[in-house]
C-alpha cells in the first residue's frame, strides 16, 4: 500500500514504506517459528516449506529495494503479495489436524509397535 503512495510521486510514502517493509519481514520470521511449531507438533511439513520459500523472497525483496534494485524489487513484491494470498487461502481452507490423545488401553501405533 505505501509503495502506491511512493510511486504516485509523494516521497513520504518512502518513509512508510519502509517500515511496513521492516514490520512485515519481521512478522516473516514470526511466522517460520510458527511453522516449525506446526511440523513438530501437527507433523505438517508443509507450512514451513511454504513459509521459508516466502521470507526467503521476503529477504530478498527487501535488500533489492535497500540496493535501489526496483527491477527485481517491484516484480518480487507482486509475486510475494501473490504468494502470501495464496498460502492465507491454503492454510484457512484446510481443517487442523490434531494428534489422537494417547489412552492406557490404546496407545499411539509407533509406541505399539516397539
Amino acid at each position: 500500500m505505501f509503495a502506491g503512495v511512493y510511486l504516485s510521486g509523494d516521497y513520504d510514502g518512502l518513509r512508510w514504506h519502509l517500515a511496513g517493509a521492516n514490520t512485515v519481514t519481521s512478522l516473516g520470521y514470526v511466522q517460520l517459528i510458527a511453522a516449525i511449531v506446526v511440523w513438530v507438533r501437527l507433523r505438517q511439513a508443509w507450512p514451513f516449506v511454504a513459509t521459508l520459500a516466502l521470507v526467503a523472497a521476503e529477504t530478498v525483496q527487501y535488500f533489492a529495494g535497500m540496493d535501489g534494485a526496483l527491477w527485481l524489487h517491484l516484480p518480487l513484491g507482486v509475486l510475494t503479495v501473490v504468494a502470501l494470498t495464496v498460502m492465507f487461502i491454503a492454510v484457512w481452507r484446510q481443517p487442523v489436524l490434531r494428534p489422537a490423545p494417547r489412552t492406557a488401553w490404546a496407545p499411539r501405533e509407533e509406541e505399539a509397535s516397539g
